[in-house]
Formats: structure tokens, sequence, C-alpha cells
């Protein structure tokens, strides 16, 4: 092959008056050749200037055409390759070509077919993609799967990721809160594939039937929820990019974490330090596309969506709900009746006239009992047999200084009575703290263990703690007034007034203070409060 240099020492040579027949004799090339590098400055590449002939293959032309016409009804992993097809055309059709003219053949034809693409330019603020990723971390119980939502912006190509523990539904409502958070803003529209834990029906063209859960997400901040058409992931280019980022870039080599938490922090961390970046193509760095992003973008709402999947159940007899084939306790007040329960990625909610009733962790296996202790404690005051029989209180986990406590009680009042007693003690942790009630305990032990003094005890700590309630503002008032100390009301001064009806016979308080030493009121005493 002649090249640009040889061609231009040949063009000088003849400028310089060497005869075409001395170049061919000095240059070792035909006097042809040495014409044609005249006539052209420089080589030209070679083209073929016609197909090839084929003439075995010709009249198979058309069966392979009708093969390949019935290949864009089957799935694309189930369509004819070019080897397929030649061991075809020979056994079914006594095709005696080669193997490399149907190869030529199909090539042509799929060159023709193939899709090509207009290049779109995305407004500021317009437009957000979101899909999932999936990547490899290492935690202390071992290397586990984690899937990760990303949300890029289509003009600046500036990212978010989070790590969920599933791609269901309440897990996308919740990593698109945090990401809408994160970036401040709201996009006019968000594109999605069509997951199904999104879409419930794929519809005619770009229509949807959308959950009503992100229907009202997509209400709450006001974006166009949009969708790709199915197997058409080059709708959405960023994200798409993004995800192999994720796992080429930000998860090479494999992180290292204790928890979802930390990782989630590692991958806000990169999230911010790729704003510094620049994308090829562009003058200006992510994050300063991204203020055109903002800038242009409606704003977050006053308050965040509650990123929950909401259902109305029914209370049973054992104060449970049933929630994605699992039970939840509630408290007994709120049996045989029809409440809410909220599914959070984490945990579970109850609710009931507006209000949380019980809230438990999530529990992601099936049939399984989620119990609450403090739930049955009024149920357990009617049926104390249920302390060594029932499940929820085999199972529960309390400081050594009940076990020492309840063996105390059976011991001096016998293993009925000493229950009963320990009972009253664990219905003071439906009221109060357990390091409260377990204080109570300890003040206790120098006198003999009782239930009625342990609840005197804690109601006593409770009213110490108790912040004052209605402060005044005082500094705009005299110096008399801002010196007056008023103390707490309590509630034992007004039964000493009570008890003082009679100065004959003047009745004890049945309650025991620190400095006085308990005493017993008589029973059935009329003054008795």
């Amino acid at each position: 092959m002649v090249t640009v240099d040889e061609y231009a020492r040949i063009r000088l040579a003849h400028r310089d008056g060497m005869s075409i027949r001395a170049i061919a004799r000095t240059f070792h090339h035909s006097r042809h050749k040495v014409r044609q590098i005249l006539d052209n400055a420089e080589p030209r590449p070679y083209t073929r200037s016609q197909v090839a002939a084929a003439p075995v293959l010709g009249p198979f032309h058309g069966i392979i055409d009708e093969i390949l016409k019935t290949d864009e009804e089957a799935p694309p992993k189930q369509r004819h390759t070019a080897m397929q097809l030649y061991r075809r055309l020979c056994a079914e059709h006594a095709y005696g070509g080669g193997y490399d003219q149907v190869r030529r053949y199909l090539a042509r034809k799929r060159r023709r077919q193939r899709e090509t693409f207009i290049p779109l330019c995305h407004d500021p603020g317009q437009r957000l993609e979101a899909d999932f990723g999936f990547i490899y971390v290492d935690f202390p119980q071992g290397r586990q799967q984690v899937a990760v939502l990303n949300l890029v912006w289509s003009y600046s190509n500036c990212p978010f990721a989070i790590a969920l523990v599933s791609q269901r539904l309440e897990a996308i409502l919740t990593g698109m809160v945090e990401g809408f958070a994160f970036f401040g803003c709201v996009p006019r529209e968000v594109w999605w594939d069509n997951p199904r834990t999104v879409v419930n029906e794929l519809l005619k063209g770009r229509e949807r039937k959308v959950h009503e859960r992100y229907a009202a997400l997509a209400s709450h901040y006001t974006f166009a929820p949009l969708f790709c058409l199915p197997a058409r992931g080059n709708e959405k280019p960023y994200v798409e990019n993004r995800v192999y980022t994720l796992q080429r870039c930000w998860s090479t080599p494999v992180p290292r974490v204790a928890d979802r938490a930390e990782l989630n922090r590692y991958l806000r961390e990169r999230c911010l330090q790729d704003r510094q970046r620049t994308t090829a193509g562009q003058a200006e760095t992510i994050g300063q596309r991204f203020e055109r992003d903002r800038a242009q973008a409606a704003p977050l709402p006053p308050r965040p969506f509650d990123p929950c999947i909401a259902r109305p159940a029914k209370v049973d007899k054992y104060q449970t709900v049933r929630f994605d084939n699992n039970r939840y306790s509630v408290p007994r007040a709120y049996a045989f009746r029809v409440v809410t329960v909220k599914g959070y990625v984490d945990h579970v909610a109850v609710v009931a006239e507006g209000q949380v009733v019980a809230q438990h962790a999530r529990c992601y296996e099936r049939n399984q009992e989620i119990l609450d202790p403090l739930h049955y404690l009024t149920s357990l005051e009617r049926r104390p047999a249920a302390l060594d029989h029932a499940g929820v209180y085999r199972g529960w986990q309390l400081p050594a200084l009940f076990a020492e406590l309840r063996a105390d009680l059976e011991k001096r009042h016998g293993s009925t009575a000493g229950a009963r007693q320990y009972i009253q003690v664990l219905g003071l942790l439906a009221e109060h703290p357990l390091e409260r009630v377990q204080r109570a305990i300890e003040q206790n032990r120098a006198r003999t263990w009782h239930a009625d003094n342990i609840v005197q005890t804690t109601r006593r700590l409770a009213e110490r703690t108790a912040a004052p309630v209605g402060a005044l503002e005082l500094s705009g008032q005299p110096a008399c007034v801002r010196h007056v100390q008023v103390p707490p009301p309590d509630v034992r001064v007004f039964d000493q007034l009570l008890l003082q009806g009679d100065a004959d016979d003047v009745c004890q308080p049945d309650f025991v203070t620190e400095d006085q030493p308990e005493t017993v009121a008589a029973a059935g005493h009329e003054c008795r409060v």
C-alpha cells in the first residue's frame, strides 16, 4: 500500500521534471500506478463498488426474509443467529452454499433495520430519572446484595443514591422523599421504567395505571409521573450510566461498613463529591449546572410526604392486626376495633382515632407474631397464669432486679399472691420508663418489698421529674414579683386538710414518705381518702 509520504515524493519528482518512466523505475511502481498517484493528491480508501454476487444464496433470499419476519414476534433471546439460520437452510431447504454468504446477507439486512436516535436536550429543573442498581457490600455478618435507588437530573447529571432494604413501594416512597430533601427541590417530571410495585397495569402507549400511593406522592410534590416504554431503558440514559458508576466506581473495591446507615452516609458523600466533577462535553461542573436545575425546579412542600402503605385492619381477640402476612400487637383498649396499619420501610405503626397507639419494628419474614409485652399488661392482671405460659412474657428481657423482686414476693406471700404483686409492678411499665421503675424497686430494697410501696415510690419519682407546666414570662414584671417562689401543687396537702375534720381522731394517710415511717390506715374508716 502506497503511503501519503510516498505520494508526496512522487509528485515532487514529477514537478521537478522527472518522467513517468523514470519515476516508475526509481520508486518501483508501474506507470499506471504512477499516473494514478499524479491524478490524486492522497491515497483513496478502498470501497467496494458493487455487492459481491451470491448466485447460490439468491434463490433463498425470500426464505431468509420470511424467517426474519417471524423473528420480530419472538423473544429477543430466541431469535435466529446467522449460524442457526445457515443450519436451517441446509437441513430444511437443501442449501448448498457457504456460511459466509448467509452471514453477509444477514448483516446487510440488520444494518438497515438498526435503530437510530435523535440527540435530546432537557431544560433545567424539568426531568429526573429513577432506577435501582444492585451492589454487594461486606457487613459484619457477611457479604450481602443491597438494592440502591438512584435519582439523577437529566440536565445537570446531579446524582442521589440511597441503600434500601427492598424494592417495595414503601421503600421507593422513602427513597424519593429522602432524595427530594437532599436536592432541596422537586422536578416537574420523574421518569421510571415500569416497576410492578409502582405500575399496576400497562395501558395503551405510555398510559399507566399507577399505584394510589405513588400517585399520592406525585400529587404531594406536584410532579408528573412518567414511564418509559417497555424494554426501552435507553429512554433514561443518565440513570443507567449512574448505575454503572455506582457498581464500577463507588462500589469497587467492595465497601465494608457496619450497617446500612453507614453505607448511606458513604453514598451521600460520594454524591456531594461528584458535584465537583465536569462531565464529557460540558464546560461547567455538575454542581454549577445543578444550580440551574434548582432555580427552575419547584420548591419543597411545607411538610414531607408520609412514605407508608396504609391499610385498614380489625383487631382480633389476641389484640393483633395482620399486615403483610405477619401479626402485630396493639393495646387492650383497641381490641375488636377497626384501625389503620401503616407499613414503613423499617417499622409498622397502628393508628386509631388519629393517634399512633402501637409501633413495632418491620418484619420481612412470613407468618410471624411481633408482640409487645406492655400491650398485654391489662389482660395479664386478669390472667396471672399467663406470666409463665405466654411466649410474649417468657421471652421478655428485663433486668435481673425484676427476677429478684418476683422471687422475694413469691417467697413471702406465696406463689399466687406474690405473682399478682409482681404483675402490679409490671403494670407500672405501661406508664413509666423502665429506669424509673427500676429505681423505685432499688429504693424499696432496704424495707420489705411490697407492690404498693413500689407504686407509690414510682409516682413520687414521676412528680419530681415532671417539668413545670405553664411557666410565666417574668422578664417584664417588677422585682418583687420576679422573686416570688411558688411551690408545685401537692394533692397530699389537700388530703391532710380533709383528715383534720375530727381533732380527736386524726386519720393517717395511706402514702409513705421518706421522712415518715410506714403506717397502715384502718380499713373502712370514714375519713380514709
